[in-house]
């Protein structure tokens, strides 16, 4: 099934343009990781997974309609060329909700975040950018379907619309129609992520073909299936709870096991750089001495550490340079 065929069950065939917009949306850390795709097309993943939003991080779009004949792409405040990679994903998303129409847009997006850093700027921006296309041609789109189209720019972006824990279902429909971010009621005020930047430039592999590589040639991944629908299970368990232990254990070896599912891929695929191993065995020995605190890791260099309000001052201590997000507030 194609992407067309999804759109056209979900978007009117003709769309106008109103006046300019701009939206916000979150970035997301995965909590039970998204890694594997059972369609490749729809971007439906091999298994469902739990995020936590970073509240104020993320991505800034606006939508300006013009007269050209192509869209105007600017990202963080640089204009790009039409055939620049960032600009063709943009414009092929947005070609989804414009169809055959001479609907184009100056596009500027504006990142808080490191871009393909492995801190899901991509899952921010195309869920911004749905969410501004959704007001720009006035599609009043529920929650569900704007996620649906928001997975099909970026798996993640899925989770991105929304706030707190957000859980992706797999779904099992071909047409990805059950395929969508669904945000949980639990909050847990005093829940803390601390981000170790590492290394803020553009990752060599993307997320996407790293994916790809590992599914194809990795044959650890074979239990990559089983191990996160038990991590889901103890993760909902966690929140459900507000375990923070179990919680912190959970998602520190989910994000551990999909590393390994990576190194065992051909050519292996490594996203570590020294300071990020250096990192883990700082949060290792902090643990060892009774400080809750744990690590995630997506398709990057970059920590983000799971920890509680009341242990943020003695984090500080150690990582003098951590951003902290509280997703719930006090």
């Amino acid at each position: 099934m194609k992407r067309t065929d999804v759109v056209d069950r979900l978007l009117p065939k003709v769309v106008k343009a109103s006046a300019s917009v701009e939206q916000f949306a979150p970035s997301n850390i995965a909590l039970c990781k998204y890694w594997g795709k059972r369609d490749r097309e729809l971007n439906l993943p091999i298994n469902a997974s739990l995020s936590v939003s970073l509240d104020y991080l993320g991505s800034h779009t606006r939508l300006i309609p013009t007269e050209g004949q192509v869209d105007d792409v600017w990202l963080n405040g640089q204009q790009l060329q039409p055939g620049a990679r960032f600009s063709q994903k943009v414009s092929e998303f947005i070609d989804l909700f414009r169809r055959d129409q001479n609907l184009y847009f100056k596009v500027e997006t504006r990142n808080n975040i490191p871009t393909a850093a492995g801190l899901a700027s991509s899952a921010s921006g195309f869920a911004a950018l749905t969410l501004a296309l959704n007001d720009a041609l006035a599609l009043d789109l529920p929650p569900e379907h704007l996620s649906i189209m928001a997975r099909m720019g970026s798996g993640s972006a899925c989770r991105s619309l929304f706030t707190g824990f957000v859980e992706w279902r797999m779904g099992q429909r071909k047409d990805g129609l059950d395929s969508h971010g669904v945000q949980l009621e639990q909050q847990w005020p005093g829940f803390c992520i601390g981000l170790v930047e590492i290394d803020a430039g553009e990752k060599a592999t993307d997320s996407r073909s790293g994916m790809q590589r590992t599914v194809e040639t990795a044959h650890l991944y074979q239990s990559w299936p089983l191990q996160a629908a038990v991590d889901l299970g103890k993760l909902q368990q966690a929140i459900a709870e507000r375990d923070f232990e179990l919680l912190g254990q959970t998602a520190e070896q989910n994000a551990l096991s999909m590393h390994a599912t990576m190194i065992a891929s051909w050519p292996p695929l490594l996203y570590w750089q020294p300071e990020s191993v250096a990192a883990m065995q700082k949060v290792w020995q902090l643990r060892s001495q009774g400080l809750q605190v744990y690590f995630t890791m997506d398709a990057g260099p970059n920590l983000k550490l799971l920890f509680q309000r009341a242990d943020r001052a003695t984090l500080l201590q150690h990582f003098p340079n951590l951003e902290t997000v509280e997703p719930f507030g006090c």
